[in-house]
């Protein structure tokens, strides 16, 4: 099975911040002496339509200076979805963290949906119309039986992209109302599933798109290069991008996928431009049979696909988006623990740094980190910084800590990310790497610093030529095959005639296919029309010699052709 999950997060207000897939934090207001912010934090942090009959919503009200909540807080909570009310009411807490079971309930008939939701609590006898439950006071560890107000409606019961309005009306006393109301919006993310199929020559392989933005169009499956490509609904206007935090979309592929296995290198389009490196992450540690490939496109990466395609995209209303499978690739790693930083204790985290052996001195060396917990799992909405120091000379070569002033490190949404070095020569390099923590509040549970050892080698991408066989020696390719190509395609030679020809050349070494394992098929399947298309477009050169040989690689895969 396939899964593609997808989220998109705009700020939307240019006074909000956060990637809002399981939580937002916004831009503080000034208060006094204090600046006062709302965090809105959804538990589980990743909901998919369906999955759950309840998720508990924290708001937190506090002083970004201090770190410390403001206390006897009444709230105005908003919850919005495509521009819908779906639920108002006012509620209060005593300590600023104010805790609300949401209970999605489908199945609303009335026109405004808001009126199809109920509320939970008994109205606080300091601050009127306020909702609240006496009893125990609500932590991250007895959800279940803490004292909490509920909301139970069409709340999350569709997947996209919600805002959560939160109205300070008053705090640090119930019955202090303020002078000037606090208010703001914050984002949280809800997925939904859609339901493909990709078809190729022996089966039919089931695909779930996973979306946390908006429905995804115009699936297909390009078997010429085994591409999987969509697009969705995107607002290109430089102002919009401007407010857009990231795009990421997540595209799950069983390792039996021959194109897909474990090992397969990718590159990702975006409206036909490729995106950086670090925008696109492979994870083949989350499942046993599952690759999963991470679109990671940030704002900058935005701009820079603007920038590329001119004042024609700012008008486009769509995001194509295409994902390419590359060769598979060897490569080494080190892993090692983190220990805190006070007692040099054990912490519950491990990294994982790997490389591509092809590169070696004098390359900008792509690293993937990994970061993973107790059990193995990746670590989300990790945050942490990273040095490459020459072991030999104790020089540091490069430090990464992110660009946000007000957020330390660097964010690995789904606990993975890739940075790029300059190794300037053979030897051994030391990788320094700290975590500060998780999520919005770091967390401090996988927090910790390790180091570990590298040792690289001579550069196989410079001092080796990477041919691609046919392309290194179009002389020696006849031009009576590229006539075969045209007749075959054309319908002046049969089947036999052509392939007869392609079998001579490849066992003449005149024609070189990459490593390709031999299907079993008994040679007399039907060769597909995208093959005698390709071959027609080879013989008049509007393809290249690569995308003409992926198509004899596929008869080659797939039995229909034999080259023994």
């Amino acid at each position: 099975m396939i899964i593609v999950a997808i989220s998109v997060v705009p700020l939307l207000v240019p006074n909000a911040f956060g990637h809002g897939l399981g939580g937002d934090q916004a831009e503080p207001i000034s208060f006094g002496d204090m600046e006062v912010t709302v965090r809105t934090q959804i538990s589980p942090s990743d909901i998919t339509v369906g999955d759950v009959d309840s998720a508990n919503m924290q708001i937190r009200f506090f002083d970004t200076i201090t770190d410390e909540n403001l206390d006897k807080v009444t709230y105005r909570i908003e919850v919005w979805q495509s521009g819908e009310l779906l639920a108002r009411n006012l509620f209060y807490d005593d300590d600023g963290r104010l805790d609300v079971k949401l209970k999605p309930q489908p199945g609303c008939n009335e026109a405004n949906l808001h009126e199809c939701t109920t509320y939970g609590g008994s109205e606080h006898v300091s601050a009127p119309g306020a909702l609240f439950v006496q009893g125990a006071a609500c932590t991250d560890d007895n959800l279940d039986i803490c004292a909490r107000p509920s909301i139970t409606g069409p709340i999350f019961v569709k997947g996209g992209l919600y805002k959560i309005t939160v109205d300070i009306e008053a705090a640090t006393s119930p019955r202090t109302v303020l002078a000037t109301l606090l208010s703001y919006d914050t984002f949280v993310s809800v997925a939904q599933e859609q339901d493909f199929f990709i078809q190729t020559a022996n089966a039919e392989v089931p695909v779930v798109v996973k979306t946390y933005y908006d429905d995804i169009d115009n699936f297909q499956f390009d078997q010429s290069d085994n591409s999987i490509a969509f697009d969705m609904p995107f607002d290109w206007s430089p102002d919009y991008v401007d407010l857009v935090q990231v795009v990421h979309e997540e595209i799950r592929v069983p390792k039996t996928f021959a194109p897909y296995a474990e090992g397969k290198q990718f590159k990702g389009y975006v409206n036909g431009v490729e995106i950086d490196q670090r925008a696109l992450l492979n994870d083949p540690y989350s499942y046993d049979d599952t690759n999963i490939v991470h679109f990671l496109i940030t704002k900058n990466d935005l701009q820079k696909i603007n920038e590329t395609l001119g004042s024609e995209n700012y008008d486009n209303k769509k995001m194509d988006l295409k994902l390419v499978p590359q060769s598979k690739v060897s490569k080494s790693s080190t892993e090692f623990y983190l220990v805190d930083t006070v007692n040099y204790e054990q912490v519950p985290t491990t990294v994982n740094i790997s490389w591509d052996t092809n590169y070696g001195a004098g390359d900008d060396v792509p690293f993937d980190i990994a970061f993973f917990d107790e059990n193995q799992n990746l670590i989300n909405d990790i945050r942490y910084s990273i040095s490459f120091i020459d072991n030999e000379s104790n020089q540091e070569l490069a430090r990464f800590s992110g660009d946000d002033p007000q957020n330390l490190g660097i964010v690995a949404i789904e606990g993975i990310d890739v940075q790029k070095i300059h190794i300037p020569s053979q030897g051994q390099y030391r990788i320094d790497v700290l975590v500060y923590g998780t999520g919005l509040d770091y967390n401090p549970k996988y927090s910790g610093i390790g180091s570990g050892l590298i040792e690289i080698g001579s550069s196989l991408v410079k001092n080796t030529p990477v041919t691609a066989p046919v392309e290194s020696t179009p002389a020696e390719i006849p031009a009576w095959i590229k006539n075969n190509a045209g007749w075959w395609a054309d319908g002046s030679i049969d089947d036999a005639s052509f392939i007869q020809g392609i079998q001579f050349l490849i066992k003449e070494g005149v024609m070189e296919i990459p490593p390709t394992v031999q299907g079993s098929g008994s040679g007399s399947a039907e060769i597909p029309a995208w093959i005698k298309n390709n071959a027609g477009w080879w013989a008049d050169g509007s393809i290249d010699d690569a995308s003409f040989i992926q198509g004899i690689q596929f008869l080659i895969k797939e039995g229909i052709m034999s080259i023994s």
